[in-house]
C-alpha cells in the first residue's frame, strides 16, 4: 500500500491528502476536453443523461456555461476532477478506507461515502540497486478501471446511480493511467518500502522552488485548482482555475494521439506504457542517481514536458475510445 505522501503548497495548487493526486486539475480537464470532442453526439447525450443524475454536482459542473450545449461539455470536463476533490469534501471519510478491507473494491454508486485514494494508481515496483521490488496492491486503478468499464455499459445491470458514478470515476482514473509515475514505485535500500510513484523524492527545477518528483509531473500539464467549495460559492461565475474555456485551448495544442497507442483497450497495457516511461524518463539522470534535492536540467525538463503532452493527448483518446465502446 502506498505511503501518505507530504504534498507541497504551490501557488495555485492545493495540497495536502493522503495520496497525491495525478496530473493537477488542469491536466485532467484538458483530458477530459480532449475526450469530449472524440465522444460521439449520440454518446455525448448519454454521457450527460448519466452526470445529471447527481442533480447537485451537476449544478456545480455545469456552473457559467452560456448555454445547455456548453454546459454539457462543462460537466464533462469539471467531473474529471471530482474523484480528487472529494479527498477534502466534508461527509467523505477515509477513517476506515483501507486498500485491504472488505470495501475497498466495492461499486456501489454515490452512497459511497469513501475516498478510495487508492483506486488513483498502481504500484508496479523496480528496482535498481537489487532491493526487493514491491508489489501492487490487489484493488488498484487498473483493477478498478476494468470493473466501473464493465458497470457502465447499459446492459451490465447496473443502476444509473451506480452508472453515473462509474462514470465519473473513469473519466478521472484513465487520465490517472497516463502519469507515468502513477504506475511506479521505486525501492532502494534508503525507502525499500518503495518511494510511492516519487512523493519520497525530492527535486528542483529550474523555476527554483523544492518539489517531490511526483509533484513535478503532476503540474506538467498546468497548476490549476478546483476547490469544490469555491466553485460551489462561484455558481454563476467560474473562478480562477477552473473555467473550462480556458482549459480547452490548452487542450487543442497538446499533439494528436498516436493511433497505434489510442487503439490499446487494456488497462495493464496502459500501466505498463507509464511504468515503463516512468523508468525511462521521470527516473532518467539526474534523479536516477541523484540525492535530493536534485537539479534537473534542460534536458531533462525537455523530455518530461514532451511526454506528458504525448500521454495527455493518448489518454484523451483513449478516455472517449473507452466511453464510446461502453455507451454506443
Amino acid at each position: 500500500m502506498r505511503p501518505a505522501a507530504l504534498f507541497l503548497a504551490l501557488g495555485l495548487a492545493a495540497a495536502s491528502a493522503t495520496s497525491a493526486p495525478a496530473w493537477w486539475d488542469a491536466g485532467h480537464m484538458q483530458i477530459a476536453a480532449l475526450a469530449w470532442e472524440r465522444l460521439d453526439e449520440p454518446v455525448r447525450a448519454k454521457v450527460d443523461a448519466l452526470l445529471r443524475v447527481n442533480a447537485e454536482q451537476y449544478r456545480l459542473w455545469s456552473a457559467g456555461a452560456p448555454d445547455e450545449a456548453t454546459g454539457r461539455q462543462y460537466a464533462f470536463i469539471r467531473a474529471s476532477v471530482w474523484a480528487d476533490e472529494i479527498k477534502d469534501t466534508p461527509g467523505y471519510d477515509a477513517r476506515d478506507d483501507k486498500v485491504d478491507g472488505p470495501e475497498a473494491g466495492r461499486n456501489i454508486g454515490w452512497g459511497d461515502k469513501l475516498p478510495h485514494a487508492y483506486w488513483h494508481f498502481k504500484d508496479i515496483g523496480f528496482s535498481e540497486d537489487g532491493t526487493p521490488a514491491v508489489h501492487a496492491d490487489p484493488v488498484d486503478a487498473a483493477s478498478q478501471i476494468k470493473l466501473l468499464s464493465a458497470a457502465l455499459a447499459p446492459g451490465s445491470g447496473a443502476t444509473d446511480d451506480v452508472r453515473s458514478y462509474d462514470l465519473v470515476w473513469l473519466i478521472h482514473l484513465v487520465a490517472d493511467a497516463h502519469q507515468p509515475l502513477h504506475a511506479v514505485a521505486r525501492s532502494s535500500v534508503l525507502r525499500p518500502g518503495g518511494d510511492a510513484g516519487g512523493n519520497f523524492v525530492d527535486v528542483q527545477p529550474a523555476t527554483g522552488e523544492i518539489i517531490p518528483l511526483h509533484a513535478y509531473w503532476d503540474r506538467l500539464l498546468g497548476t490549476g485548482s478546483t476547490p469544490r467549495q469555491a466553485v460551489k460559492d462561484a455558481l454563476g461565475r467560474d473562478p480562477a482555475g477552473t473555467d473550462p474555456k480556458r482549459v480547452r485551448p490548452s487542450a487543442s495544442v497538446l499533439p494528436g494521439a498516436d493511433r497505434a497507442r489510442a487503439a490499446i483497450a487494456d488497462p495493464d497495457a496502459w500501466f505498463a506504457e507509464s511504468a515503463a516511461l516512468a523508468r525511462r524518463y521521470a527516473y532518467a539522470e539526474p534523479v536516477r542517481s541523484g540525492e535530493g534535492p536534485i537539479r534537473l536540467d534542460r534536458a531533462y525538463e525537455t523530455a518530461a514536458r514532451s511526454v506528458a503532452r504525448q500521454q495527455a493527448a493518448v489518454a484523451g483518446a483513449r478516455l472517449a475510445n473507452l466511453i464510446n465502446a461502453a455507451l454506443r
